[in-house]
């Protein structure tokens, strides 16, 4: 029996296709965690640990993704415990890595690992890279709250109604502003860009900027995120 990673691939592969196309040095960040709070009665273990983070293209995320379905009990906690398949959730962040600017950034916290004896280069450079926006494609706007209404029309006419992507998560919602577009759109009905606040105060929002979301059509702790106002299926 092996670990189930993907649970719908046909939202996984819309999700991928929605994603922005990268240009020059750029990839997405991706991770794998378990976490204590989806199976609280089964693990001993921190809330969450993360088991594997890589970068990877549109083209190959699909084959990325697929590849962490390996045999159950593989993944390990510190601990040494099996990994419950209910813990696990899939994260990415949709706006694109920039590689180069990562470079950059390892290459100076190098030189300050060089006075440390114990350091792990690779888990540098996946920080780095991690911590290394490209651009802004969207804002994150993070709800937990699964009772509240979205409410679509007040969305439509505050930010233009294809200017943002809404996706259901176990725990709530992820609200995807694309900024460039929604500020045009509020300068040309309304005389300023301020849509940012108009969010903030309208919806009950934990967190916003540049996040981990989770992966639509993967499993998050048994649940499986999924747009709720994006339909069309590409094929891959």
């Amino acid at each position: 029996m092996n670990y189930k990673i993907i649970a719908d691939e046909k939202e996984l592969i819309n999700f991928i296709n929605w994603l922005p196309e990268l240009e020059e040095n750029e990839k997405y960040y991706i991770s794998l965690f378990s976490r204590k709070k989806y199976c609280d009665e089964v693990l001993k273990s921190s809330d969450k640990t993360q088991l594997r983070r890589f970068v990877s293209n549109k083209e190959m995320l699909f084959h990325k993704i697929k590849q962490l379905e390996i045999p159950y009990g593989a993944w390990k906690l510190k601990s040494g415990e099996d990994v419950p398949q209910e813990s696990l959730a899939l994260y990415i962040t949709v706006n694109p890595r920039n590689m180069k600017k990562a470079t950059e950034m390892l290459g100076r916290k190098c030189w300050d690992l060089m006075k440390s004896e114990n350091f792990n280069v690779h888990a540098e450079a996946l920080s780095c890279i991690q911590k290394s926006k490209s651009r802004s494609c969207f804002i994150d706007f993070d709800i937990d709250d699964k009772n509240i209404d979205l409410d679509k029309n007040w969305l439509n006419q505050e930010i233009g109604e294809n200017n943002y992507t809404i996706l259901e998560t176990r725990g709530g919602f992820h609200l995807l502003i694309q900024p460039e577009k929604a500020s045009v759109y509020r300068k040309e009905n309304f005389g300023n860009k301020n849509w940012f606040q108009q969010i903030q105060k309208k919806f009950p929002v934990d967190q916003s900027g540049d996040q981990l979301i989770p992966v639509p059509g993967t499993f998050q702790g048994g649940f499986i995120p999924k747009f709720v106002n994006q339909t069309e299926i590409v094929e891959q």
